[in-house]
């Protein structure tokens, strides 16, 4: 059977640019394809990004609708294909299991116990992450507490890096970004996403390390890169296991 295409186009709110959608079908499966004109495109592509789970067109600005439509439905394969790769989301529930700087912790939902949420590490068992409370409350009791913790562990990381390069840091902010890691701003301000708490410590440490040295080049020179060695010399492993798993923290929560 012949894929099909449905057009959804929906208006953006006034003197805003219409957001263009439709929908591809596949063997009765709904793809929604997001579509973006650039003007530095010189063809049609079609991606999935990981960390949104959208499907995103991108045509050349003078180029034409139908003609995206119809590459698209062309495509509706490759779009099932990459959606059936992705790993499954985990919702913060009783028996999950979610990473915890870079350990698998089970969810552990303990109605009338006392308390907000804490880590048990058993000399036999998984370690745990214990919810008190109404288990109605577990994602966002639990969502608070991993953002408390990426918190500490962020502007230690921070200060200890800023210490070795001799730079100040104004302030931490902590976001949930889908595109990037962190970012340096030019007054000294700090941004990262909270997810880092997911990945395994030497990352999050790469990833301060990296901003930080950002405070005293702003750009990424050679002379960036210098300075990213000099406070965290095993900087290239942890670049690798952002490229291999980097993606895989969005599914968490």
């Amino acid at each position: 059977m012949l894929d099909r295409l449905r057009r959804l186009i929906s208006p953006a709110p006034s003197g805003a640019a219409a957001v263009q959608r439709f929908e591809v079908v596949h063997e009765g499966m709904i793809y929604p394809v997001l579509v973006r004109r650039d003007a530095r495109a010189s063809r049609y592509t079609l991606k999935v990004k990981p960390s949104t789970r959208e499907a995103v067109l991108t045509m050349p600005a003078r180029g034409s609708l139908s003609t995206a439509h119809d590459f698209a439905a062309r495509h509706g394969g490759w779009l099932a294909a990459r959606y059936a790769k992705l790993p499954a989301m985990v919702d913060f529930v009783d028996g999950a299991m979610i990473p915890l700087r870079g350990v698998p912790h089970r969810i552990e939902s303990r109605f009338g116990a006392r308390g907000t949420v804490w880590i048990e590490s058993p000399t036999v068992g998984e370690p745990r992450l214990v919810i008190a409370g109404d288990p109605a409350f577990v994602p966002r009791r639990l969502k608070d507490f991993l953002k408390r913790e990426a918190r500490r562990d962020i502007e230690e990381a921070c200060a200890r890096h800023a210490a070795k390069l001799g730079v100040t840091i104004k302030r931490i902010t902590l976001r949930d970004t889908k595109s990037r890691w962190g970012s340096c701003a030019a007054d000294g301000s700090l941004s990262f996403s909270w997810r880092l708490i997911f990945a395994p410590d030497h990352v999050l440490d790469y990833l301060a390390a990296h901003e930080v040295a950002h405070r005293a080049e702003m750009n990424h020179s050679a002379r960036y890169w210098r300075h990213v060695a000099a406070i965290y010399p095993d900087y290239e492993r942890a670049e690798h296991w952002l490229k291999r798993h980097g993606a895989s923290l969005h599914r968490w929560g």
